[in-house]
């Protein structure tokens, strides 16, 4: 193929990807879409239920439960993509929890330390594991992380999720900065308001916390996109998609946001 050729066509064929929280949600859609698209896929979960369910659909995923919020789960998860895929081209760190609702006097200090865990911390206990993997690969390796409108735009009310996903952003463009020499790219993918289970509770919680009506609380959320629609997880999936391949070799150290343009919070 020339490369002219190449440079047109999303290539992930036989990439070694892992997916962080990939039982579920958007981290399941986008482990689906690279298998579909010919790599091959290690997925982790803290739900034993979701990624039996996820390994059990045929789609050639390989995974390890456990709370990736621990770093000996990463230890874990390590060892079996060594030994499963023999090495990494992709990290999707996706893992991330919706955390508390309401005014910051009402947190509790272990609902802060717990979101801290699961959406920050976590990621720093992979990349520790999978970054000396993705030194050795030959393949465009590179680290995708799964931040949120909400790591660009102030969000009242959920000062502890807003908090994570702006720490993914720098954490993205200072390993975009240490890893570039050694041809890592690292870019945050930043999801609107995705539709689905989890965004219907922060919906029905949000309206609790401010005393009004989930419909309404809905509509205030469509109204505040300029394309006043949610977006959806395959959205997502199809930029993770493209960062990872051929096509975005030149693209690192960004923070891309997949919501309609979300205008406020």
């Amino acid at each position: 193929m020339a490369t002219g050729e190449r440079l047109h066509t999303i290539d992930v064929s036989d990439l070694r990807v892992l997916v962080t929280a990939g039982g579920g949600g958007i981290g399941r859609v986008v482990a689906e879409m690279f298998v579909a698209a010919g790599a091959r896929v290690h997925i982790t979960d803290v739900s034993d239920a979701a990624l039996r369910d996820a390994l059990s659909h045929g789609t050639g995923l390989t995974g390890t439960a456990g709370d990736a919020a621990t770093p000996e789960n990463a230890d874990r998860v390590f060892d079996d993509v060594a030994t499963r895929l023999g090495g990494l081209d992709v990290l999707v760190n996706n893992v991330g929890i919706a955390g508390p609702t309401g005014g910051i006097d009402t947190y509790l200090d272990s609902d802060v330390d717990r979101i801290i865990d699961v959406n920050l911390k976590s990621h720093f206990y992979f990349l520790n594991r999978c970054v000396p993997m993705l030194k050795q690969s030959a393949r465009n390796p590179s680290i995708l992380a799964m931040s949120s409108v909400a790591g660009r735009l102030g969000y009242g009310y959920r000062t502890p999720y807003a908090a994570t996903k702006w720490g993914i952003i720098g954490l993205v463009k200072s390993l975009a900065v240490e890893l570039g020499p050694v041809g890592i790219r690292a870019n945050a993918i930043l999801p609107g308001v995705v539709n689905g289970a989890r965004m219907d509770g922060v919906i029905a919680e949000r309206a609790q916390a401010l005393d009004v009506s989930a419909e309404s609380m809905r509509e205030s959320y469509l109204q505040k996109i300029s394309l006043r629609r949610m977006v959806d997880a395959e959205d997502v999936a199809h930029l993770a998609l493209f960062l990872a391949s051929n096509l975005a070799r030149n693209i690192t150290g960004q923070a891309i946001s997949v919501d309609g343009n979300v205008e406020y919070l």
